[in-house]
């Protein structure tokens, strides 16, 4: 359950945004749904004449968080929800928020403690698992904000909010913890973990202290500072590494690389590397949740393949071995870095799109675009990296014929 709304006088961004939840709030936010941002001055001023200035630009801020939000939480959800500016950037996205949820509920648990909760997104995640949620955060205001999106998303008798300091809450009467540290500063982002609000040795022992435990990173975290009495999971989404997850009470000492949206998952203990050997007929680029995971090695062992340099995270086979863990590309050409050859080469080709890629190379993809004045009816793949500790350019396409994407 939610608890009782708690009022906070002395706090303006309390008091505006709960102005928000009245009839008169909501429906000046059911106007601004499709609002044109670009025509805002003159929306504001027309809203104006009919309401409060405070409550319409209360509700102009809101309608364009929501706006911002759909790409984290889908439409349905994201004009039902509230946010803060904060709370859009660093919530995660309901696709990575929804698989840990149905993880923590296939462990059999079912009383989370989620600390620093910001505005909800995991918890709404826990919560339609069907695990009851005790949502934490210091901030007055984001707690309203929570409180709000439970109740508009018909959670409010599984979420139970309270704004109090993480580090004083007793989470001994619950099955599991969930931490997302805040990670960044009035600076920016924070890479020093200790200095992670709160600190990640803070974290940590209070993960050890559960039955079980997820402890949100940053995907950079050095594998030397993971726990020996962690997994460690990496998430991606359509490809982007979105974050890293370490668990407590599942199988320490695995890393873990899930996939989403599809959501397959590589596990094991990190291998030794793979061999290295010349670029053969297929190159695959591992997604980058299994780079991450140091899971390289498990890949090319699928693909019956090897490195192309024992720096960089692509393989070669001479054969396509379909995998949901890495994309092929069928190699035409592997040729000395020299970006003149390669305009030529493009030019007598007809190439008039093409995905340009790099690893290991200090070439700009934009800027060898800008270069090779592409024109022709024709696509193809160029990827700049090294071989054997070469610069070269391999030329070619996605396995299977797909056509490449323009990037």
């Amino acid at each position: 359950m939610t608890d009782v709304p708690t009022n906070h006088p002395t706090d303006p961004s309390v008091t505006a945004f709960t102005a928000l939840l009245t009839d008169e709030g909501r429906a000046l936010l059911d106007e601004l749904r499709d609002h044109d941002p670009a025509r805002e001055l003159a929306t504001a001023t027309r809203l104006r004449r009919d309401h409060p200035a405070e409550l319409v630009s209360a509700a102009l801020g809101q309608a364009r968080l929501r706006q911002r939000a759909v790409a984290k939480f889908g439409a349905e959800d994201a004009y039902r929800m509230f946010f803060t500016p904060n709370g859009v950037e660093q919530a995660t996205r309901a696709t990575v928020a929804t698989y840990r949820a149905r993880r923590l509920a296939g462990l059999g648990v079912r009383g989370v403690a989620d600390l620093c909760c910001g505005i909800g997104g995991d918890a709404i995640a826990m919560a339609r698992a069907g695990i009851h949620v005790l949502a934490v955060d210091r901030s007055p205001l984001t707690c309203e904000v929570v409180r709000a999106n439970a109740a508009a998303l018909g959670l409010a008798g599984l979420i139970e909010v309270r704004n109090a300091d993480v580090t004083e809450v007793d989470t001994s009467s619950y099955d599991a913890v969930f931490v997302d540290p805040a990670r960044r500063g009035g600076r920016g982002r924070i890479f020093d973990p200790e200095a992670y609000s709160p600190p990640l040795s803070w974290a940590l022992a209070t993960a050890l202290r559960a039955p079980y435990a997820a402890l949100k990173i940053a995907p950079g975290i050095p594998h030397e500072a993971i726990p020996e009495e962690a997994e460690a999971e990496w998430i991606s989404d359509a490809g982007d590494v979105k974050e890293a997850v370490l668990w407590f009470g599942t199988t320490p000492g695995t890393h873990r690389a899930t996939l989403l949206p599809q959501g397959t998952t590589l596990t094991g203990t990190v291998p030794p590397p793979p061999p290295v050997r010349p670029v053969g007929r297929y190159l695959y680029e591992p997604d980058g949740a299994v780079i991450r995971a140091h899971l390289v090695a498990k890949v090319a062992e699928e693909v019956s393949g090897a490195l192309i340099d024992e720096t960089i995270a692509y393989i070669t086979s001479d054969t396509l071995h379909p995998t949901p863990h890495a994309t092929a590309y069928e190699i035409t050409d592997v040729l000395p870095f020299n970006v003149k050859k390669l305009r030529a080469l493009v030019r007598e080709r007809g190439i008039g799109v093409a995905v340009i890629k790099k690893r290991g190379s200090a070439v700009e993809p934009d800027d060898l675009r800008k270069k090779l004045k592409l024109s022709g009816p024709n696509t193809c793949v160029i990827i700049l990296t090294r071989a054997a500790g070469a610069p070269v350019m391999l030329l070619g396409q996605v396995a299977g014929g797909t056509a490449p994407t323009a990037g």
